[in-house]
């Protein structure tokens, strides 16, 4: 009995530390205000290679709510004690309720290994609902913020992407959207990619328009998890004008890896180091020179502590000029940013200026780089031998302004000693203007014939014969067609070559030249064309590729694979709309 007791039991642990199914559907709180909007967070997480999730997420009835915003993304990890495959996939869901009082939100169902699972539903607690009939001029109630942040794990001082969307059951509300004000917070840094909107999605969120605002990134400079606060706007119309907020993220911020050097404070990226003589006279004692230390690369560099000039009996150093030429990259802010020295050497002869030494964390390779101390060597030249240095010439004009500047000299009238010159004819100007006559008058023959040319062309066109429309429309659309597999082509040498930036480039200019095949000029309506000649699930495909481009092309970190896959949806779509 008791081996049997100690089988059972060895049986049931294999089991759970075998599979183990957790999903959960929590609210970010629990009681809220009228116009606070409910962010649910459903997380499904399988431990085991053998779990397999057969369906998506079936959502409880929230027909008392107001779809306004939804993001998922997933995470694979294996668990190096147990050696367990983890699989971590998040919703978010972000609600607008619409009455008051208590409300129960429902269970969460999904199909794992033909075995369904479930929530537990719970209620929370919404105060008072403004009146919308009441605010029927006010179009920022039909107006909603919404920021994803796709990569919501990242390290301290590293950047996401954010972006900004706008959705509204009226497009021209849309349009009424301005004075975007980006969050500001002490334990993030934020900088603007851009403010470009993008063309709107009618089939946005249910029957929402969207459109995107803005595309920022965020730079926590602390561990933990920390909350993005919501980005602010202004709706504006002739009568009002009215402030609205989109919703808060939650970003968990790891720590940097243990084993950082010394030096090291809060660089995160790639960069590089150089420190230079600025000033164009000769390095002289007792006189200031311009010592520029200059940190490039890409990461967070607007925000970084650049090496600082140490401090030496050979020379006095005063406070530095910063100055930054920046802009947004594919993991960070690139650029260069510069700290100009006005460094006074207090002797003459050889001198060593050194920095500070520099170390930055690479989140690519997740390892610390230590670039060390530079040095700048220069040869400070005592007065006499600048004196002794300088030229003939130097010394002569030395004199004559040392001259003009302390001997009060008397102004001496001039105009009686010049001389009166004979009135010569000018041939060269007479050639000139005999040059310039001739080159006007070949001009004009030369426009004279091409207007025959062309009155001649007109005229044999005129004489072809005239075909239907759908033959004329077939003509053009052949004179632009071309050959897309050269694209295709293309864009697998980007791919292997790495050039990402110059890929999605050329994926302009192929989605640009499909268009211009079908006489179609934006992205809106080649959609609707494709819906009308190709069928719904062909415009729907080329909708979710566009929306996957955008994501792909400002994601932070590019993976082969996701580029690979997103060239091989490329190659199939487009391949069939060219047919």
């Amino acid at each position: 009995m008791k081996h049997k007791l100690i089988y059972i039991l060895l049986t049931l642990a294999s089991v759970i530390t075998y599979g183990q199914v957790n999903l959960s559907l929590d609210a970010d709180k629990s009681d809220y205000a009228g116009k606070d909007v409910v962010n649910l967070t459903i997380v499904l997480e399988l431990n085991g290679s053998d779990l397999v999730q057969q369906t998506g997420f079936q959502l409880p009835d929230l027909s008392k709510f107001n779809i306004i915003g939804s993001g998922s993304v997933t995470n694979t990890v294996i668990d190096p004690a147990t050696n367990t495959l983890i699989t971590q996939k998040v919703s978010r869901i972000a609600l607008e309720p619409k009455k008051k009082g208590k409300i129960k939100i429902g269970s969460v169902l999904v199909t794992v290994n033909n075995k369904i699972y479930k929530t537990e539903p719970f209620d929370v607690n919404i105060r008072d609902i403004v009146d919308k009939r009441a605010l029927a001029g006010n179009t920022s109630n039909d107006v909603y913020l919404n920021m994803e942040i796709e990569d919501r794990e990242v390290y301290q001082d590293q950047p996401t992407i954010a972006v900004l969307k706008v959705y509204s059951r009226n497009m021209d509300n849309l349009r009424k959207v301005k004075n975007i004000r980006l969050p500001q917070q002490e334990n993030i840094n934020v900088h603007a990619v851009n403010f470009n909107k993008s063309e709107i999605d009618p089939s946005g969120n249910g029957n929402m328009a969207s459109q995107v605002l803005a595309v920022f990134m965020v730079f926590p400079n602390e561990a933990g998890y920390i909350e993005v606060p919501g980005v602010s706007a202004s709706v504006s119309t002739y009568s009002n004008k009215n402030k609205i907020v989109s919703n808060k993220v939650k970003l968990n911020v790891r720590k940097l890896p243990e084993g950082a050097p010394e030096c090291f404070k809060n660089a995160v990226g790639n960069f590089n180091v150089s420190v230079y003589n600025a000033s164009k006279e000769k390095p002289e004692a007792k006189k200031p020179l311009n010592v520029v230390v200059r940190v490039s690369g890409e990461g967070n560099l607007p925000d970084m502590e650049l090496p600082k000039i140490m401090a030496s009996p050979d020379y006095e150093v005063f406070a530095p000029k910063i100055t930054s030429k920046v802009s947004p990259g594919s993991t960070g802010m690139k650029g260069e940013v510069s700290a100009s020295y006005v460094i006074v050497p207090n002797k003459s002869g050889a001198i060593s200026i050194k920095t500070e030494q520099f170390a930055f964390f690479n989140p690519e390779n997740k390892e610390y780089v230590d670039l060390g101390q530079k040095t700048l060597s220069v040869n400070a030249f005592s007065h006499d031998q600048i004196l002794e240095s300088r030229t003939a010439v130097e010394k002569v004009n030395e004199y004559t302004n040392n001259l003009l500047e302390t001997v009060d000299t008397p102004v001496l009238k001039t105009t009686s000693f010049k001389v009166k010159e004979k009135n010569k004819f000018h041939w060269n100007i007479l050639l000139t203007n005999i040059v310039i006559l001739l080159g006007l008058f070949i001009v004009y023959l030369l426009f004279k014939t091409w207007q025959k040319k062309r009155t001649l062309v007109r005229e044999t066109v005129s004489q072809k014969p005239l075909g239907s429309v759908a033959e004329t429309e077939k003509e053009i659309r052949e004179s632009l067609k071309t050959d897309i597999n050269d694209y295709f082509g293309y864009l697998e040498n980007l791919k292997d070559n790495g050039d990402y930036e110059k890929f999605f480039v050329t994926l302009e200019e192929l989605d640009q030249e499909v268009r211009n095949q079908h006489v179609q000029g934006s992205v809106m309506e080649f959609k609707t064309f494709l819906e009308k000649h190709n069928g719904s699930l062909v415009a729907e495909e080329y909708g979710k590729l566009q929306q996957r481009i955008q994501i792909e092309k400002y994601s932070p970190v590019k993976s082969a694979d996701g580029i690979d896959e997103l060239l091989k949806t490329i190659v199939n779509l487009y391949s069939q709309i060219s047919k």
